[in-house]
């Protein structure tokens, strides 16, 4: 069984490396808050043990057992926050960190229980895709709110879960995922935009900044 710090690492791997490039030690410092030397010598014992491929100065990229193993503790994660969410109530802000230490202690029969009990969902609280028991990842939009344009509609399909305070903000506006959006107005000098949130006929505005519409992620209708 994999050690709670390979699966961490795993897991970081898997997300920093999901644009295709391979992973720098730097970037697995900042992602874990470890020193680099630290990244380094765990990167080389994922080598040895053919979860990943590491050259100095090359970076880092998964091997196929390590990908597969970074899946199922990102599947363990994102199924443990939507149960967290839907059977006891926490809100989606609330849910990430209880999920992170969840994820290594339970057993494959629990995921499978709680997975029949949420009906096989696709998509964590946040819209994060959930993979499934063998590798494959549903689609995500990675087009975020600041590409769309004024006069434009689109649905939230995504909300970045990294940080909880930026979460609860978005809850408290309506920006949550299958939220309907019409984009009215676009300022540039000011970095921000003008939003209705609900329904077609919804007449209430919102002001956000660029930096909330870039970790916002819609798909356009």
């Amino acid at each position: 069984m994999l050690t709670q710090a390979i699966q961490d690492y795993l897991k970081a791997i898997y997300k920093l490396s999901e644009h295709g490039e391979a992973v720098t030690t730097n970037d697995l410092a900042r992602e874990l808050k470890v020193a680099p030397a630290s990244v380094t010598n765990m990167l080389k014992r994922l080598s040895e043990m053919h979860l990943a491929s590491y050259a100095s100065y090359k970076g880092v990229t998964l091997s196929d057992a390590g990908c597969k193993a970074a899946l199922e503790i990102i599947r363990h994660h994102r199924l443990l926050e939507l149960y967290l969410k839907e059977a006891l109530g926490y809100s989606w802000d609330k849910v990430h960190d209880e999920a992170e230490t969840l994820e290594h202690h339970i057993s494959e029969e629990f995921e499978d229980r709680i997975a029949a009990m949420l009906g096989d969902p696709h998509y964590d609280p946040h819209g994060d895709p959930i993979p499934s028991k063998n590798g494959t990842v549903p689609p995500t939009s990675t087009t975020p709110l600041a590409a769309l344009e004024p006069g434009m509609n689109a649905v939230v399909m995504r909300v970045s879960d990294a940080n909880p305070e930026f979460l609860r903000y978005c809850a408290s506006v309506g920006i949550v995922p299958q939220a309907e959006i019409h984009l009215v107005a676009k300022t540039p000098s000011s970095q921000t935009l003008t939003l209705r949130i609900g329904a077609p006929d919804a007449t209430a505005e919102h002001v956000i900044g660029s930096v909330v519409a870039e970790q916002v992620f819609i798909e356009q209708v």
